[in-house]
């Protein structure tokens, strides 16, 4: 792939997939800088005009502009059997687990951004609840995983699922969610961080 451009935010975790992603292929791209926090360029008439509902990450890819986290790690996948299965039962699989990504796990990323920078949303407990009942679902998964044999979210090695669901469990201390009640994600935390080229971001421990 050849002329790839992101505009990003480095603390924010949607940019952050694209980023994990982009280093787990090998490839390199030029980085525009949005500020999200506190200067609000995402609302602006400049970054509109790249993005028209405001969503980041922004990936110019052979001149098309693929905009939100889920459509950029398509976008990359696409192509790539190893990350983003052919198979139907697989690839039904992964398509579950972007959604989930792009639906309930959402409350771990609006819990995030509240605690980290302030916000209006749902009352605190209720958005908590949500977030912690989304990262069980993903710790039972994956409990379950581990009885078969298994260390990934869908089949025998990472998939473009689980780079979508990384950062939720990864961030989690960002708003006083402890690893320790996750034994099964923390493990599987572990086996990302080990992935050839994993990048971090500010707020993802080296440790675990």
């Amino acid at each position: 792939m050849s002329d790839l451009v992101l505009h990003d935010d480095d603390l924010d975790e949607d940019c952050y997939r694209a980023r994990l992603f982009l280093s787990l292929l090998g490839l390199e791209a030029r980085r525009v800088a949005v500020d999200v926090v506190p200067g609000g360029e995402q609302d602006g008439p400049a970054f509109r005009a790249v993005s028209p509902a405001g969503m980041l990450p922004v990936l110019r890819i052979d001149g098309q502009k693929v905009c939100g986290a889920g459509a950029v790690l398509l976008a990359l996948a696409h192509g790539r059997p190893e990350w983003l299965p052919g198979e139907r039962a697989d690839f039904a699989r992964v398509a579950h687990w972007l959604h989930f990504a792009g639906g309930p796990l959402r409350a771990t990323l609006l819990m995030r951004r509240a605690c980290l920078f302030g916000g209006a949303g749902d009352a605190p407990s209720a958005r908590r609840r949500a977030a912690v009942g989304a990262l069980r679902i993903m710790e039972d998964h994956l409990a379950q995983r581990r009885l078969e044999g298994g260390t990934w979210f869908v089949g025998e090695g990472a998939t473009v699922a689980d780079v979508a669901l990384f950062p939720a469990a990864a961030l989690c201390r960002d708003w006083g969610e402890e690893y320790s009640a996750y034994p099964a994600l923390r493990r599987w935390v572990r086996a990302v961080r080990a992935l050839p080229g994993f990048v971090g971001m500010p707020g993802i421990p080296d440790y675990g």
